[in-house]
């Protein structure tokens, strides 16, 4: 149950796109070279920091399309930094679950405690919470195995304690809040027992400080905020009671302060942040934040203050400030977050402030995710670059730990569009850049041929379709697709035979002639062909076998023909033939491999026959063979090597086995093989060239290794 739900929360974005066609995938996937199975394992290439939706190989180099704007070494969620280089010091790898880390706190021995949604550690079994040592390992004796996201962690002395969203842990049932040994992993018996979400943690003497979203907490009705004796778990007298979530907490002294969504807290109106005295009351220190505050840090008489703001401390301040301890007023430290951007973590050590979120500039300088700012508020030259947004951030000696939702660290822009070495796995300097998703693509010799929603792409004006040469300049080739609705337009598919360019999509005019849906181009000049089958609707799958076109989509007419959503036309005349499966829903990928068209979509019966989504039609009859591995939900792409047929989309099962949402299928029974990557997000393209198989979608993790958006299996 937990594995589904961790599925379908990484899912969200997937299902706002479930029109979206696996189309680069759709191309001729014949089997020419047997692959057999692929090994399990990613080769440990770049990855990408959004969604791949098609993937097309050469021999020297394999080219992404999607939703990304960066790509860079992989590294999962968690990554220790040298504090001077910025570079990557090579702590484990965190993945699996959703792989995102929310916590990180220092062992006080130069290693860190993490804590998120995530599986695996260095190859580990560790859900949700681990320990990596200082020399770099995954110490193996602490696994409290949470059953939930841990999105808080305190240190102190022997225990670590623990807030986040688990039922579970350290061996027994503890409801969102635990204290752990930090030797063995095991839950103590200090047991507050919250009532909700535990977001933040804070340790002072003899209190354990605990923010979030709960209303009870240490057998107390506590709004929010609480303080914990250290010994029994109780709750103290201490209540200051906030009216909205507490997200962050620092002690000093005599003060706690506390940031969030709060606009009342210790009997006070107090905006987004506040100090609280010993007695749970707000001080006057009230630097009355105009937005949600997501961070804090204090380091001597300055508390730094990280979030969504735009003025705090009474000055103009944009997501982050530091703001005087006794006054509450903003110093003159002033980084300047551009953009709609958030702060969400901080760290100090000595005369630097690390800040990490989701911003893409600082300081004047572009700096992705993580940067770090000197005494007098100037972004320094560090610069890790991550590829996505920051969550935790702690400095230890000469390393500083980010975890967060990103997948890589060191990469660099490629929007929507990059190409991958071959031989070392790392990206190239092809960087056209389109200003829109691409949703296909194919290769014919030296040329890429792009389309998607895009209406410029490597500086040149096209729309929605382009070709591309290897130097990476658009070239003279220019379709100019046109199309009058403003949801599903533009090039789904693409595929190439000889010197013509199969187009599909969503469009009404391509080639200087009128053409609804899909049609044929010519390859020198861009101009459209004769052929016109004439699409009522949108088509999103091509495959070209000899002299038949198949197409797959939502149309219902095409070629002349009433067609439910598949067809095969005439590569000559552009009329349908004969062949009719006859689909009960939409179908978004298609593969050929000799006596056999594989189909994959959202439907519910084809070829005359009850398939789940997935089917094999006899390419003479139309007819749906006895092949029926059944998948729990859409097949997004398709591709066929040999006697196994790869399936990538949003199922959980298929071919008789759990598979989350990619599996080997064997061609003759449609049983499930042992092959079992075990993404954690939708796969929308899939090819086999040679012996490799290439693969890209939504995913974060593939088994025990944080490949995100792109993977390649030897």
């Amino acid at each position: 149950m937990r594995a589904q739900n961790v599925v379908n929360r990484r899912r969200r974005l997937s299902i706002a796109l479930s029109w979206v066609s696996a189309a680069g995938v759709v191309a001729l996937l014949a089997a020419s070279a047997a692959l057999g199975q692929a090994s399990p394992t990613p080769a440990p290439t770049d990855v990408t920091n959004g969604i791949v939706f098609a993937v097309a190989r050469t021999p020297s180099t394999t080219y992404l399309a999607g939703d990304f704007s960066e790509v860079g070494p992989r590294t999962g969620p968690g990554v220790g930094i040298d504090a001077v280089s910025g570079r990557s010091v090579g702590l484990p790898e965190v993945s699996g679950g959703s792989a995102v880390i929310d916590a990180v706190a220092r062992d006080g021995s130069g290693g860190f405690y993490i804590g998120g949604d995530f599986t695996h550690v260095g190859g580990l079994a560790c859900r949700d919470i681990a320990h990596i040592r200082a020399d770099g390992s995954v110490d193996p004796g602490f696994v409290p195995d949470a059953d939930g996201v841990v999105s808080a962690l305190a240190v102190s002395g022997s225990t670590v304690y623990a807030g986040g969203q688990f039922t579970s842990i350290g061996g027994e049932r503890r409801n969102r809040i635990a204290a752990l040994d930090a030797s063995t992993g095991r839950a103590t018996r200090w047991n507050p027992d919250a009532g909700s979400w535990v977001a933040a943690l804070a340790v002072s003497r003899s209190k354990v400080y605990a923010g979030g979203y709960f209303t009870s907490i240490g057998g107390r009705s506590r709004n929010r905020i609480a303080a914990l004796d250290i010994s029994t778990g109780r709750a103290t007298g201490w209540n200051p009671g906030a009216d909205k979530a507490v997200y962050a907490l620092a002690v000093s002294s005599s003060k706690v302060y506390s940031a969030g969504a709060f606009t009342k807290i210790g009997g006070r109106a107090r905006h987004y942040i506040a100090a609280l005295d010993r007695k749970g009351h707000a001080t006057g220190w009230n630097p009355n934040a105009n937005h949600t505050v997501r961070a804090l840090a204090v380091s001597g008489s300055t508390v730094y203050a990280g979030g969504g703001f735009s003025s705090v401390g009474g000055r103009s301040r944009r997501h982050l400030a530091a703001l005087d301890a006794s006054s509450g007023r903003a110093r003159a430290w002033n980084p300047n977050v551009g953009g709609q951007r958030m702060v969400a973590a901080l760290a100090v050590s000595g005369r630097t402030v690390y800040a990490g979120g989701n911003f893409t500039r600082i300081g004047g300088r572009s700096r992705s995710g993580v940067a770090a700012i000197d005494a007098s508020g100037r972004v320094t030259s560090w610069d890790p670059s991550a590829n996505g947004r920051v969550l935790a951030l702690a400095a230890s000696g000469p390393t500083v730990y980010a975890g967060g939702g990103f997948s890589s660290i060191g990469g660099v822009t490629r929007d929507n569009l990059a190409a991958i070495d071959n031989a070392s796995g790392h990206v190239t300097s092809w960087n056209p850049g389109a200003n829109g998703w691409l949703w296909t693509l194919a290769v014919s010799g030296s040329t890429v041929y792009a389309g998607g929603t895009f209406t410029e792409i490597g500086g040149q004006s096209r729309n929605f379709i382009a070709a591309i040469d290897g130097s990476g300049h658009v070239t003279s080739w220019n379709p100019d697709a046109v199309s009058t609705r403003p949801d599903f337009r533009g090039v789904w598919a693409l595929a190439v035979a000889g010197s013509t360019v199969y187009a599909a999509g969503d469009f009404s005019s391509i080639g200087g002639q009128a053409r609804e849906n899909i049609a044929a181009l010519d390859s020198a000049t861009g101009a459209a062909t004769a052929w016109n089958p004439d699409a009522n609707d949108l088509v999103r799958a091509l495959a070209v076998s000899g002299s038949t076109v198949y197409a797959g989509g939502t149309f219902t007419q095409i070629g002349g023909q009433s067609r439910n959503r598949i067809a095969a036309i005439d590569a000559s005349s552009g009329l349908a033939t004969g062949w009719n499966p006859n689909a009960a829903g939409q179908v978004w990928a298609l593969a050929v491999s000799g006596p056999t068209v594989y189909a994959g979509g959202a439907f519910t019966s084809i070829g005359g026959q009850s398939r789940g989504n997935i089917a094999a039609l006899d390419a003479s009859s139309g007819l749906a063979t006895g092949w029926n591995p059944n998948a729990g939900a859409a097949v997004h792409a398709l591709a066929v090597s040999g006697s196994t047929v790869y399936a990538g989309g949003d199922f959980t099962s298929i071919g008789g086995q759990e598979r989350g949402d990619l599996a080997a299928l064997d061609a003759s029974s449609g049983l499930a093989t042992g092959w079992n990557p075990a993404a954690n997000g939708t796969v929308y393209a899939l090819a086999v060239t040679g012996s490799t198989l290439d693969v890209g979608g939504n995913f974060t993790s593939l088994g025990l290794v944080p490949q995100a958006g792109f993977a390649t299996f030897p």
